[in-house]
């Protein structure tokens, strides 16, 4: 400890100097560092490694300022809450409130804790607002009721610090963009709060260091900037496996064996999926070959708080030695003796990987052990380049965005639910928070117009009409209803419409008796799909489906051989553009193939045999005969979401010249299109000209020819109007249906179209698109790499890399990931053909 460091530890409260003595420990230097920082009135973002103490440096100043300040006398005037911690997930916000609760127990810190959230239940939180804890800790939803309350000035004018957790996490979404928007807020409620941002992975410092500060036209204002440097590189391998990889499928089946045996030699092991379909179908599988009976529990967020619950204090007192979690768990969690991760499926994204590897042994100087787990020969190849990614310490977290205009329409309610507003400060406060520092005034006031009546076409209704303007010129809620609605319906995740599952048991002759225990919640659609008596994973159990009474899905226990597992819309993760790239690269230079198992390795020698291998920026098209239709299948290695938008444009300029197009298909990696016509021929003599059918100017006409017709933008206007509070799905007591939702959702979309295309939510709705489901910048920027680049390769049959593809075309429909079993007969003869 240098002689900086030894004054800033003696500046310390003595309770903190007595207890790190008493351990033998000594606070870090970025703990130090982030101390002074913030006692000079900076706010900060700390970035740091896995295990290096963010969660201490980030609560340092406030439990030092606390400590200074004494315990506050029984009668005294009401003092608010001193810190606000905000997390992105739950149950790391109840996590953080036991592991700090421990030290200022043993310190005796006259400090209270506690946590907030929407498990929380409401007696305790109604509690809250009259008797605050020195510290809360809570979520982004949390924070805008807080805000949405008349007493939000009473309640945080004394707040000194937000601490803002996993921060990378938080700021890249529309949560995130609510969370700015109650940043900016706070910061006019709470002049002197500082703010300090915690993350192990950033990509882009600056872009952060920028959100945690008001923003201005006139200055370059951001934070300070406290980087950790070093951390023991974590051990991660690919499972080497003697089983057949297979050539596609997303279940990774093959490797339970393999995985199995890894439990059996760690004291305790995390296992990340991308999906709960996929955390439903590993848990089960894990379960039937648990000769050992090992405790093996599941984590996802469609299960009972409870259950959650009851799985996050076994794992912290090491009662389990397994438990299979989606990205519930992947945050800042310090999980007990957790030894070992395994990742099952390509983890998408180099942060993303990252972050999971470093739930186990969350020590900065000890090394984290991972294994990636590939469910098909092509995520072999992505996550090796992940696994290079990692050790050279490459990030891709996404950026922070533009503020989406459904969010700013709903803070704007909220600000009203508070307090009547003026414009012109509201304004003014909202173009301060980060992502809505070019928001223009026409745009803000089109805004307030939406929410005061709903828009042109829309304003003879008065149930649209949610604030009026004061004589003074405020705008306040036009009824207490208004400010109650809003607060049930609060919130940018907007799930598909949920049924809870209930437990029964099934009586004489049948008969179901009244429901049991609640299990947690499955999606409206999959229920739609089955009828009474199929069986259906859940909650590692296997269940019988019941039937539907009123919201709940109700079930009893069943056994089968051959259930089926739900899926939830949503819950697959982009690939991300980084390690698209690199796979493109591992793919087109074979001097990289080596470190690829011989399995991998010969599948690319025999697709250069048999076709071609693409170089780094070149797209390669393949097409070929197979039965009395014509394919042609592309790689441009972009994302499902890219590779979506390009077929559905695609499809449209083939039948424009000719071809017949019937369908196509996506995936991460490559997209298939079937037609009628030979497409292969009608390139080679020149009827369809692949420069033109892959130019940028299908992102204009086409684009939006395609957009009027199809239903995404329905289904996207049916979020935003959702989040914006156009409709709301729950009313006291009761809550609409996903079809009732849809249906109203659908109705005032197609008057917008008609009467009013320039509607704000309209044009939220086409910003939403582009940038989430149709994935617009990203293809246009593929485009553009191509130019020039592309190679037209005519085949007699199917070729070994389309293989994988071609296995998603026509496979029977099951809810949940694609199981191998079901695969297996098309698989042989298409991978026949492709070796002959």
């Amino acid at each position: 400890m240098d002689q900086t460091d030894a004054d800033s530890l003696a500046a310390l409260p003595a309770p903190f100097v007595r207890w790190f003595a008493e351990r033998g420990w000594q606070p870090r230097a970025h703990q130090l560092e982030l101390l002074a920082r913030a006692e000079a009135g900076e706010s900060t973002l700390l970035i740091a490694p896995t295990g290096a103490g963010k969660t201490l440096a980030g609560f340092l100043p406030s439990l030092t300022d606390l400590t200074r300040r004494g315990k506050v006398p029984p009668g005294s005037a009401f003092t608010g809450i001193h810190t606000l911690y905000v997390s992105p997930l739950k149950a790391l916000a109840v996590d953080i409130e036991r592991n700090l609760i421990k030290p200022v127990t043993e310190m005796g810190l006259p400090v209270t804790v506690e946590s907030r959230t929407g498990d929380t239940p409401n007696a305790k939180r109604q509690r809250q607002k009259l008797s605050p804890p020195d510290i809360l800790l809570t979520t982004p939803e949390q924070v805008a009721l807080l805000l949405a309350n008349k007493e939000a000035e009473r309640f945080f004018k004394n707040l000194r610090y937000i601490v803002l957790d996993e921060l990378h996490s938080l700021v890249s979404s529309k949560r995130g963009h609510m969370l700015s928007l109650g940043l900016a807020r706070l910061r006019r409620l709470a002049p002197r709060l500082q703010t300090i941002g915690l993350s192990a992975t950033v990509a882009e410092p600056m872009e952060l260091q920028k959100w945690l500060v008001a923003q201005s036209a006139d200055s370059d204002a951001h934070a300070g900037l406290v980087t950790v440097e070093g951390g023991a590189k974590p051990e991660i391998a690919i499972l080497q496996t003697e089983n057949h990889i297979p050539w596609a499928g997303h279940s990774a089946r093959y490797a339970i064996p393999d995985i199995y045996k890894q439990l059996l030699v760690h004291r305790t092991t995390l296992l990340f999926v991308n999906t709960r379909s996929q955390a439903e179908m590993l848990f089960q599988e894990l379960w039937n070959v648990n000769d050992d009976n090992l405790p093996i529990a599941l984590h996802h967020g469609s299960l009972d708080v409870g259950q959650r619950r009851k799985v996050e204090a076994a794992m912290a007192a090491n009662r389990l030695r397994a438990v299979v979690a989606t990205s519930t768990l992947d945050l800042g969690i310090d999980w007990g003796d957790v030894d070992l991760v395994v990742h099952v499926g390509a983890p998408k994204g180099a942060s993303r990987l990252a972050q999971r590897i470093g739930r186990a042994n969350h020590r900065m100087d000890e090394p984290s052990k991972a294994i990636l787990v590939p469910a098909n020969r092509f995520e072999v190849m992505e996550c090796q380049a992940a696994l290079d990614a990692n050790y050279i310490g490459a990030q891709d977290t996404p950026p922070v965005g533009v503020g989406t205009l459904d969010v700013l329409a709903q803070h704007v309610l909220g600000m009203a639910c508070a307090e009547p507003f003026d414009p012109l400060q509201l304004y003014d406060e909202i173009v301060s928070a980060s992502p809505y520092a070019d928001l223009s005034w026409e745009t803000f006031e089109r805004i307030v117009d939406f929410v005061a009546t709903g828009g042109y076409a829309l304003r003879i209704y008065e149930r649209y009409a949610r604030i009026r303007k004061t004589a003074e010129g405020r705008w306040r809620v036009s009824n207490p209803a208004v400010a109650q609605q809003y607060r049930l319906n609060l919130g940018t995740i907007v799930e598909a419409p949920m049924l809870n599952i209930r437990m029964v048991k099934r009586g004489p002759g049948g008969r179901i008796g009244r429901g049991g225990a609640a299990l947690g919640k499955v999606e409206e659609y999959f229920t739609e799909q089955l009828s009474p008596g199929d069986t259906f994973i859940f909650s590692g159990k296997v269940l019988r489906f019941e039937g539907i009474r009123e919201n709940e899905c109700l079930a009893s226990q069943a056994y089968s051989n051959d259930p089926k597992i739900p899926s939830y819309a949503g819950g697959k993760f982009p690939l991300s553009t980084y390690l698209a790239d690199q796979v493109r690269s591992m793919l087109a230079d074979p001097g990289r193939w080596h470190r690829l198992p011989n399995q991998v390795r010969d599948w690319l020698e025999l697709q250069k045999e048999k076709s071609m291998v693409p170089r780094r920026d070149e797209l390669l098209i393949e097409t070929f005969p197979r039965g009395s239709k014509a394919y042609m299948v592309v790689y441009p290695f972009e994302g499902r979401l890219a590779h979506q938008t390009l077929g559905m444009l695609l499809t449209r300029r083939l039948e424009r010249a000719g071809a017949k197009p019937l369908g196509f298909v996506a995936t991460d990696y490559s997209l298939g299109i079937w037609g009628l016509e030979d497409m292969g021929l009608m390139i080679e003599n020149g009827r369809l000209s692949l420069s033109d059918l892959f130019d940028e100017d299908m992102l204009g006409d086409d684009l939006e020819a395609w957009l009027g017709e199809s239903f995404l933008l329905k289904r996207t206007f049916r979020n935003c109007a959702v989040i914006a509070g156009l409709i709301e799905r729950r009313h006291p007591g009761k809550e609409k249906s996903g079809r009732q939702v849809t249906v109203s959702a659908d109705l005032i979309y197609d008057v917008l179209r008609s009467h009013e295309p320039d509607h704000i939510l309209l044009q939220a709705t086409r910003q939403d698109a582009a940038s989430g489901l149709l994935d617009i910048g990203r293809l246009g920027d593929m485009l553009r790499r191509i130019k020039g680049h592309i190679t037209h390769r005519p085949l007699g049959h199917i070729s070994p890399l389309a293989v994988p593809v071609m296995l998603e075309i026509g496979r029977e429909a099951v809810p949940g990931e694609a199981h191998d079993t079901l695969l297996a007969e098309a698989a042989d003869d298409l991978i026949r053909e492709a070796l002959s």
